[in-house]
């Protein structure tokens, strides 16, 4: 399972939608591989998206959260306006990285 981040912005500075996680997962794909969606508010209009995905890999897993990100904006009336800004898995500092 990956975890994905997929940053939206929202129409005229906002992204302020209590349904949005459930708004992406209608319209997830059975081959898109979703588990869950979580939804955290970022600055000057943007939410991010944490969409956990079942992949064979990676790039497989970005690939399938953009689409779904970019099917949902598209398509749900609810989400006009809203665009895909990014879709990618985040690096996450280890204690390796200072040696």
């Amino acid at each position: 399972m990956y975890l994905i981040h997929v940053r939206l912005q929202g129409p005229d500075g906002t992204a302020d939608r209590p349904d949005l996680a459930a708004i992406v997962t209608s319209c997830a794909e059975r081959e898109d591989g979703l588990e869950h969606v979580t939804v955290h508010k970022g600055p000057r209009g943007e939410v991010t998206l944490g969409l956990f995905l079942l992949a064979g890999s990676l790039a497989a897993a970005e690939d399938s959260a953009g689409r779904l990100a970019e099917r949902a904006v598209a398509h749900h009336p609810d989400l006009r306006g809203f665009q895909v800004v990014t879709a990618e898995a985040v690096l996450v500092p280890g204690p390796w990285w200072d040696t």
